[in-house]
């Protein structure tokens, strides 16, 4: 987890002290009508560079694939930029 809490600093360019990795495994997920490894991310990010999401994909599929053995066919990111009065930090908002 800390190799992937330094890959998504790196690729969004933000100190390591915003980013927080959740990793869960859930056996009984499904995807394309199989039920071999897969991936499922969420990146919400505070003035997320859409413009970069697709070099953003690339990455994080290839670090995936590299760490975990999941082909990067069956990963999928789900990318959401946050607004900052929508993120809570430290008690307040950003």
């Amino acid at each position: 987890m800390s190799e992937a809490s330094a890959k998504v600093s790196e690729v969004l360019s933000k100190p390591e002290k915003f980013i927080m990795i959740h990793v869960e495994e859930n056996p009984d997920m499904i995807f394309a009508g199989s039920g071999e490894p897969l991936a499922y991310l969420e990146l919400k990010s505070i003035s997320l560079p859409e413009d970069s999401t697709k070099a953003i994909s690339a990455e994080l599929c290839t670090f995936i694939q590299n760490k975990l053995n999941i082909p990067v066919e069956r990963i999928y990111i789900e990318f959401t930029n946050a607004r900052r009065h929508m993120f809570g930090y430290n008690g307040a908002t950003f």
